[in-house]
């Protein structure tokens, strides 16, 4: 594919929005912006509901890929979990198709597969291929999101990789974390990678860095030309002594969708 440079990014004012909103102009990106809430310093941005079909359109209008990272993040009622995730995640595939649009990059969750257990020490890494689990009416809408991406590359032949991410934050902030942590800049590397990789297709890939702890396989996503650069295991000394270690018995340690699979979730993630 060739290398994208007017790239749609939504959910662009969120947390994650605005790191790469950031992050992403050094790998020479120009980009347009769309979030439900004002992007402050943003020229070329939309103000817009993913419910807003025409707004859509005119935003994708152009640009020669989408980054899609709005939605709602956490667990919430299904009816707006329906709303915003899955209708909304429809509506943008529809105006992509319709504008001409090829490559998409989705981003999943480590949540469409959170009640898959950890590896046991020795036990290969989980693979991408494993069976969806969700944990969560939010996991509900990633596996949804991932299977309407197949659809659109299977019968519109618009690309999409879809990258289960971990927790892209500064830090980890917890010891289940060191093992799903995507630092920002790494982050970057991987939706560069995603979107400039040839023939993905459909591809999923897990979003982490090349942690010390890491229990999922990265192969698909250095398959994509994805190089990681950090590592979590720095943070660990610390959240360790405060923590302790994690619990094999207790589910929301156990399972990889961590404080997801109690019930009601628990936050942070």
């Amino acid at each position: 594919m060739p290398e994208p440079r007017t790239l749609l990014l939504t959910g662009a004012a969120g947390a994650l929005g605005t790191m790469m909103r950031n992050l992403l102009p050094a790998f020479g990106y120009e980009l347009r912006c769309l979030d439900v809430r004002p992007v402050e310093g943003e020229p070329d941005a939309v103000t817009a509901d993913l419910a807003d079909r025409a707004a859509l359109r005119e935003a994708v209008r152009g640009v020669d890929a989408v980054l899609h990272l709005a939605g709602i993040s956490l667990e919430a009622p299904f009816e707006k979990i329906l709303r915003a995730n899955i209708e909304g995640t429809y509506h943008l595939y529809e105006a992509a198709r319709e504008e001409g649009v090829r490559r998409i990059v989705f981003a999943s969750s480590n949540h469409a597969v959170g009640h898959t257990p950890w590896p046991r020490p020795g036990e290969p890494p989980i693979p991408v291929d494993t069976p969806r689990r969700p944990d969560t009416f939010y996991g509900l809408s990633k596996s949804f999101g991932e299977d309407l991406a197949q659809l659109y590359w299977d019968r519109h032949g618009l690309e999409t990789v879809s990258v289960r991410i971990g927790s892209c934050r500064p830090e980890p902030t917890s010891v289940r974390m060191l093992s799903i942590w995507l630092s920002p800049a790494d982050g970057a590397r991987l939706f560069h990678a995603a979107l400039t990789a040839p023939d993905v297709g459909h591809t999923v890939v897990y979003g982490s860095s090349a942690n010390t702890r890491l229990r999922w396989d990265l192969t698909s996503a250095r398959a994509l030309g994805y190089t990681p650069c950090d590592d979590s295991e720095p943070y660990a000394a610390r959240l360790l002594a405060d923590e302790g270690d994690l619990d094999p018995a207790d589910p929301a340690q156990a399972l990889l969708g961590g404080p997801f699979v109690t019930d009601p979730p628990v936050w942070p993630h």
